[in-house]
């Protein structure tokens, strides 16, 4: 038999959705991932947005169906408080890395601090890490730090909605960030302790936002653990639809034949025909789960994005 098969025979039935969990310090993204396939008894498990091990915070996971759901949501902007160590920089950009500079003079004043955090507001270009998981040629640029090796890595635009001061206790200043999937806060730090001429690294990190889910559905692994041993961590599943927060369709058994199909239907639905080229819809089976993302299309058709062809049409 081949492992294939067994893993198959070894998937345990249940429902889809997102589980939100707090991660702990020192876990990678991938280790939260193999708890959660041990917790939920399924290998389709994947995470939205990874966290360094240094991070913690808000790490959103996909279950079953709802892997299928991840491009949907994996772009959601994200909300960071973190502390920055001004007058020393790593390798690594936070402190996970060794020390390869230290300022010598005096540190900038709270005044300084705040006019300099101004310049990293909007939209601005980031060099992704070395140690990052960015990958040259194939190869992750991680490995090739870990090597000695550095390499010119082309900047990316990202955005900052939100950068401000919470604390200014120097060495140690404390900073919320609103801002784009794809940012690096880690490269951010960096960049601001060399705008302010003394070097920076992260010192620490907390997420408590990965839009659309916050810190308030997110649960510790060691709650999670217990919960899965007592049978009850399903319950804590968020229902793909009320992730995605998208107009809600309910299909009768015709239009259900048909999107699962891959075929368009017309929105005959009074308040969808009003939504805009482009927009996207939940579409759910009769017996109300959802079945496939739809998007809005000339002529009022709607056409399917994405379907879970695991639900079957009822009827």
């Amino acid at each position: 038999m081949t492992s294939r098969r067994r893993r198959r025979r070894t998937e345990r039935a249940g429902p889809a959705g997102f589980l939100v969990v707090d991660k702990p310090q020192g876990w990678t993204s991938h280790d939260v991932v193999d708890a959660a396939r041990r917790w939920l008894g399924t290998r389709r498990v994947g995470h939205l947005g990874t966290l360094d091990p240094l991070a913690t915070g808000v790490l959103p996971l996909a279950v079953r169906e709802a892997t299928k759901l991840v491009p949907f949501l994996e772009r959601g902007s994200k909300v960071y408080v973190g502390a920055i160590r001004l007058g020393e920089e790593t390798d690594t950009l936070d402190a996970d890395g060794e020390v390869v500079r230290r300022h010598e003079g005096s540190l900038p004043d709270e005044a300084s601090v705040r006019e300099a955090l101004t310049a990293f507001r909007g939209e601005i270009e980031q060099v992704p890490p070395m140690f990052s998981a960015v990958k040259l040629g194939g190869v992750p640029l991680h490995r090739l730090a870990r090597e000695g090796r550095e390499v010119e890595r082309a900047p990316k635009r990202v955005r900052i909605d939100r950068l401000e001061l919470l604390r200014y206790e120097p060495p140690r200043i404390e900073v919320e960030v609103a801002c784009s999937a794809g940012t690096y806060v880690r490269a951010l730090a960096a960049d601001i302790g060399a705008r302010l001429g003394c070097g920076a690294h992260l010192a620490c990190l907390r997420r408590t936002r990965s839009e659309p889910f916050a810190s308030s559905q997110a649960a510790p692994a060691e709650r999670l653990q217990h919960e899965a041993e007592q049978g009850v961590v399903e319950a804590r599943l968020i229902p793909a639809v009320d992730a995605l927060g998208l107009p809600v369709l309910r299909l009768g058994r015709d239009e259900t034949r048909k999107v699962l199909h891959g075929a368009e239907i017309v929105a005959s639905d009074l308040p969808l025909r009003t939504l805009a080229t482009g927009s996207r819809v939940a579409a759910l089976e009769p017996g109300g789960e959802l079945l496939a993302v739809l998007e809005m299309g000339q002529g009022r058709r709607l056409r399917p994005l994405r379907v879970l062809h695991s639900v079957a049409p009822t009827g």
